[in-house]
């Protein structure tokens, strides 16, 4: 056992276990800090340095309950590398057991703080993991003071593991009782932000996943459109971190904040949540006739050709008419396949399309009818696409709803913009996009980023009805003259786009250094 009055000498207390002024000072400000810092893994890191600050020590460990395991997060060393911490991922340092035999798993077990003076004077507690660390790295590990970190419910979290304290003289010395409590106190502060970062992380997270599948099932209402947001998603991550990339190297610092990430990345989730009330035979048409009007088309001209047959045999008609009626019925149903599938109808085929209309037939019942309806007519002529205008108009409606149904949503401080970038994708800098025709300096940055991701995709998809995904360089070809000659798009952002490669899959070195940015 090591004797308390050994413990107060190396401190030079004289016996006073009582919190001074300024440790007291220094307790408030660490709660303070950490009340501020909203960065879940710089939290963690602040919480051990703060503590080694008010503790006087040479190094420390903060480990977190995970499973049956105490998973090591940070560690900082003073003396080993004063400059930076250490975390997880390059620790090489295995998970601590939640065993008795373990100091760090004692302290969370029995939820109190364990006093070590000299770890190779102790036989209580195994010790190999200090002394493997100290195997790899030369380090010599002498005191420490661990504390549990749980929450007001009870629930374990971690421990924090301070290592070597030192006297006014920097020589290693045991941790005084008088500073457990004040640890404790810190513990207790840093336990309860531990687990409301937790909560913020956990409730975010059911909100992006929630997103997240809505926004598929909304894509997944039509075989056509099932990868969409999805796509733009990926393209639109890669992209950001290339611009923060440009931007920090250019020593502009980072465009995009980790929030600032999570806000756009939400927009775009959002942006097509009004489609879920799209009619299906609008958003699956895959020609300009519905397939009722095609076969509707197609029966009619049947019959043109039935009553033409039956006129001839009955004597009421000759034969050249009759053939002449086939011939013409066959025609005019080649006419109508090539014009409803094709992507854009030329002149003479739209004159053809107007002829055939004008045609008339007399059914059995003595009525005069067209060889197309008005409607039938109107859509074959659609110039671009498979849909008509009337139905342009109910697609383009979708953004309204996106912005309808968002006005619903109490969405956080953090995702305040989302409703507004979400609904402006279809706005262009020429004041020709919609709902509102906005122009210029009206439209975000953010809604220029989604504008572009969504008329990228949609360039590119295979999976649309209305037509076939053009190749990639193309589709920035397409990019380009809507900047540069149309003044649609940002010219900026375009050129950086094609410049990024976003669609492409990373190389894992531009993995690595993308990790380091987020």
């Amino acid at each position: 056992m090591i004797l308390r009055q050994e413990r107060e000498r190396c401190n030079g207390r004289d016996g006073d276990t009582s919190m001074t002024q300024e440790e007291m000072r220094q307790i408030l400000e660490i709660g303070v800090s950490l009340s501020m810092e909203k960065d879940f893994n710089k939290l963690l890191e602040t919480i051990l340095e703060q503590v080694m600050e008010l503790t006087r020590c040479d190094a420390g460990t903060l480990y977190l309950l995970e499973g049956e395991h105490l998973k090591f997060q940070f560690m900082k060393n003073k003396s080993m590398d004063p400059g930076r911490g250490a975390d997880w991922e390059g620790s090489g340092l295995p998970p601590v057991p939640l065993t008795r035999r373990n100091v760090c798993a004692m302290a969370l077990l029995d939820k109190r703080t364990i006093l070590v003076e000299d770890v190779r004077n102790c036989e209580t507690y195994d010790f190999s993991g200090p002394a493997r660390y100290d195997a790899m790295t030369g380090y010599h590990t002498k005191s420490l003071l661990v504390t549990p970190l749980w929450n007001r419910t009870g629930e374990r979290l971690g421990v924090l593991q301070l290592i070597n304290a030192m006297d006014e003289t920097g020589a290693v010395c045991g941790f005084s009782e008088e500073m457990v409590l004040a640890v404790e106190s810190v513990a207790s502060q840093a336990a309860i932000t531990i687990q409301n970062s937790r909560y913020i992380s956990e409730v975010k997270g059911l909100i992006q996943s929630f997103v997240r599948m809505t926004s598929s099932a909304i894509d997944a209402r039509t075989p056509y459109n099932a990868s969409h947001t999805r796509n733009m998603a990926v393209y639109g991550e890669r992209f950001l971190t290339y611009m923060n990339r440009v931007a920090r190297r250019s020593g502009k610092g980072v465009l995009f904040s980790k929030a600032h990430r999570e806000e756009l990345l939400m927009s775009i989730w959002l942006h097509d949540i009004g489609k879920i009330v799209t009619p299906l035979e609008i958003m699956n048409k895959n020609a300009r006739l519905s397939p009722v009007q095609y076969a509707e088309v197609k029966g009619r001209l049947k019959e043109v050709r039935l009553l033409a047959r039956l006129a001839y045999l009955e004597g009421r008609s000759d034969q050249e008419t009759w053939r002449q009626i086939q011939t013409e019925t066959a025609q005019a149903q080649k006419l109508v396949d090539t014009v409803n599938r094709i992507g854009f109808l030329p002149d003479d085929l739209a004159g053809q399309v107007r002829e055939l209309g004008e045609k008339r037939f007399t059914d059995e019942a003595g009525r005069e009818l067209p060889w197309l309806t008005q409607e039938e007519c109107g859509a074959l002529q659609t110039r671009k696409g498979t849909i008509s205008a009337e139905e342009r108009r109910i697609m383009q409606d979708h953004v309204v709803l996106t912005d309808r149904f968002l006005a619903e949503v109490e969405f956080p401080k953090e995702y305040s913009h989302v409703r507004e970038w979400a609904a402006g994708h279809h706005e262009m800098l020429d004041g020709s996009g919609y709902p509102k025709g906005l122009r210029g300096d009206q439209i975000p940055m953010e809604v220029r980023i989604i504008t572009l991701l969504d008329v990228f995709e949609a360039l590119i998809a295979k999976d649309r009805p209305y037509k076939k995904g053009i190749p990639v360089e193309q589709a920035l070809e397409v990019l380009m003259e809507m900047a540069e000659k149309e003044r649609k798009l940002d010219i900026g952002l375009v050129r950086m786009f094609a410049a990024s490669r976003c669609w492409e899959e990373p190389k894992q070195e531009r993995s690595l250094e993308e990790g380091q940015e987020v």
